[in-house]
């Protein structure tokens, strides 16, 4: 999202234009310096959105510079402005400020009433695992009987309100985010769930979030092509532990925890990182909290869940080895970090309905497997693929491709990991953006080649994401899974600068209505892209 297309941040009341005193603001975040106590009708990022009375924050960004639009804003009737370069001169009040990204995340909380202040909050962070977990640890928190609110690149929950948080979205910006968190406020929430990506923990999207617990899914390979390097992502991660023991004091204080994995390369450096005690979880004998006697099969996940003083069973619907690992960290959270009794926490793990478009079966009675699962980095694909190989004794198929203007070593991996673990691999379009499609496609045939595929044989190139799904389907046998990877949940397709409506699991059953003649939605239409 670029620096202009942030929205404004509303108060909790409500009343998104009920004044408040520039000083009332900026006292606990930076001096005002002299200038004018005037009245602030609110915090905005976005020249175009600015109303009077506005106090309007410059952001850099990739493709562009909000100081470049202070002269738009002033026109606008903006009352302050706020930036990291000197005063413009427009006669208006300035604020001059180091990091405007941390000064809007701190104006946007006192818009709100800084509402993390007021519950507990929990920020879940790492590569692959972050929705699923986020949402195991809601769902044993509601079934705890704990008012807790949940904030993902799915979607936003404040009590029984879903809030879509829009296109191939991850953490939202700080004004949308505090907003949402004064509304758990105001909704009698005690507890919130954040998701935490990489991007919002570098781009101060959740630096007053005042987390209370940290959590890691494991650190791999993705978004290089924003951080520069692994370490670099490394580190990105780490501010969510380095920073849990300056989170503000609270009226209800737990104490604070680092909640890590065990098993991932990513723990020691990510303990050396922590600024308060961790809990460890895993399947190594040396964690905290653990697995034992794990079982899979096409129904879920069975295991003993051991920790100090407890051992429980657990049996829950979700597929795959991987999800072991989202259970334990959840249920890590909870017991160790929140202090649940473990039995309800084993028992809220097996009636977890699932994530929309994690591993998620499509059933239209067909005589082979069909699954949609959110895999879009090269550890995700893996474990997708393994967790797909454990459901059949016949062909694996996989439908996938790689975003246009994102990491592109990954595509190569990803081919890499497919032509080691897929039978059938096709390789289509998913989000060029304005990338060519064709130059996309070879560099995972590239990978798929030096890992041993052979084109026409055990991989394919179908640009048409839907004639990709028909021709999975096409080709699958009885008792084989076709698997459709990387878009989960979304709901759209990026091609050139416009988005597509598109969902994968209305694709895949169209395109098996098709095959067997039945009943089914009509196959969405992309722009025909030739590669």
């Amino acid at each position: 999202m670029g620096v202009r297309g942030m929205s404004a941040a509303r108060r909790t009341s409500g009343e998104s234009q009920t004044p408040m005193r520039l000083t009332t603001l900026l006292k606990e975040i930076v001096p005002t310096g002299g200038l004018p106590d005037v009245d602030i009708t609110g915090v905005i990022a976005d020249s175009r959105r600015v109303i009077a009375g506005s106090l309007f924050v410059a952001l850099k960004g990739g493709t562009t510079d909000g100081h470049r639009y202070f002269v738009d804003a002033a026109a606008r009737g903006a009352a302050v402005l706020a930036g990291e370069q000197g005063d413009p001169g427009l006669g208006l009040p300035y604020l001059h400020v180091a990091d405007t990204r941390l000064f809007l995340a701190g104006a946007a909380a006192a818009w709100n009433g800084f509402p993390a202040r007021r519950m507990i909050v929990i920020g879940v962070t790492g590569t692959d695992g972050k929705t699923t977990t986020s949402c195991l640890l809601h769902h044993i928190l509601e079934r705890s009987g704990i008012a807790a609110g949940l904030v993902t690149s799915v979607g936003a929950r404040i009590g029984v309100k879903q809030v879509d948080t829009g296109f191939h979205v991850t953490t939202p910006d700080p004004l949308e985010l505090q907003a949402f968190l004064g509304q758990m406020v105001e909704a009698g929430m005690t507890h919130a769930v954040v998701e935490t990506t990489s991007h919002g923990l570098a781009q101060q999207r959740v630096a007053s979030c005042e987390f209370d617990l940290g959590v890691l899914t494991n650190v791999t390979h993705e978004h290089l092509d924003y951080h520069g390097s692994y370490q670099a992502y490394l580190e990105a991660k780490a501010r969510l532990f380095a920073g849990l023991a300056q989170s503000a004091p609270k009226s209800t204080p737990i104490e604070r925890r680092a909640i890590l994995n065990r098993d991932d390369s990513s723990f020691e450096p990510m303990r050396a990182a922590a600024s308060v005690p961790i809990v460890a979880y895993g399947e190594d004998p040396r964690a905290d909290v653990r697995a034992e006697g794990v079982s899979l099969s096409r129904d879920g996940l069975s295991f003993n869940l051991r920790g100090p003083g407890y051992h429980q069973p657990v049996r829950t619907p979700l597929l795959g080895a991987y999800n072991l690992s989202n259970c334990l960290a959840a249920a890590a959270t909870a017991i160790e970090g929140l202090g649940l009794p473990a039995e309800p926490v084993a028992e809220a793990l097996g009636s977890f309905p699932g994530v929309p478009g994690r591993m998620e079966l499509v059933d239209a009675g067909q005589p082979f497997l069909a699954v949609v699962d959110f895999a879009h980095t090269p550890n995700a694909l893996r474990r997708a693929l393994e967790a797909a190989r454990r459901l059949t004794e016949g062909k694996v198929i996989a439908v996938f491709g790689a975003a246009g203007l994102r990491d592109r070593e990954k595509r190569r991996m990803m081919g890499e990991v497919a032509a080691e673990l897929a039978d059938l691999t096709v390789l289509t379009a998913e989000d060029p953006r304005t990338e060519p499609l064709g130059g996309i496609l070879e560099e995972m045939a590239a990978g798929a080649r030096s890992g041993g595929g052979r084109e026409g044989e055990t991989f394919v190139r179908v640009p048409d994401r839907g004639d990709a799904l028909r021709h999975a389907v096409r080709v699958a046998g009885v008792g084989d899974v076709v698997i459709a990877c990387g878009k989960g949940h979304e709901q759209s397709m990026a091609f050139g600068e416009t988005e597509y409506a598109w969902d994968d699991r209305t694709a895949l059953r169209a395109a098996i209505a098709e095959l067997f003649g039945a009943a089914g939605p009509p196959m969405p239409v992309l722009p025909r892209t030739e590669a």
